[in-house]
């Protein structure tokens, strides 16, 4: 029998005992839950020092279809108008500003989730030359075609 993705073999999970099978279910749980607040931490991580302000970077996915590069960033709160794109040979930087949704005032934040302020994301391309085809913000997304040089 080969190995799942936990890296124990099936034949090594029926010979274990109830109580060790708890045990490793309960590790296998704890390192799922710690993978993914690492990824949520990463999710809205501060840019390094060169940054004269806190910004927050926010994911990105990049499909290639055809002879087009789609790129899809997520700016939940984000104003179409905010959003600055600068495409160059080093690559696709995305900019933008967030703003709170509400005036607080005096009241409290009970929780906050939602990244705001300055947002910014550097966004290495395949090599090749670009050209911007297309941008559309959708569903609190940005979406971007781009041309490569090859036609």
């Amino acid at each position: 029998m080969g190995q799942g993705l936990t890296g124990v073999s099936e034949d090594e999970l029926a010979n274990m005992n109830a109580q060790s099978r708890g045990i490793w279910m309960w590790s296998q749980a704890c390192a799922a839950l710690d993978e993914a607040e690492r990824r949520h931490r990463r999710l809205f991580e501060l840019l390094g020092a060169a940054a004269r302000a806190p910004v927050w970077e926010p994911p990105v996915d990049v499909f290639l279809l055809e002879r087009e590069l789609h790129v899809v960033v997520a700016l939940p709160g984000v104003r179409a108008g905010s959003v600055s794109i600068e495409l160059s040979s080093s690559g696709l930087w995305v900019r933008a500003e967030s703003r709170l949704p509400i005036q607080v005032g005096r009241g409290r934040i009970l929780r906050l989730e939602i990244p705001y302020g300055r947002i910014e994301r550097r966004i290495e391309l395949p090599p090749g030359g670009y050209q911007l085809l297309g941008e559309e913000y959708a569903d609190g997304c940005l979406h971007l075609r781009l041309g490569t040089g090859a036609r």
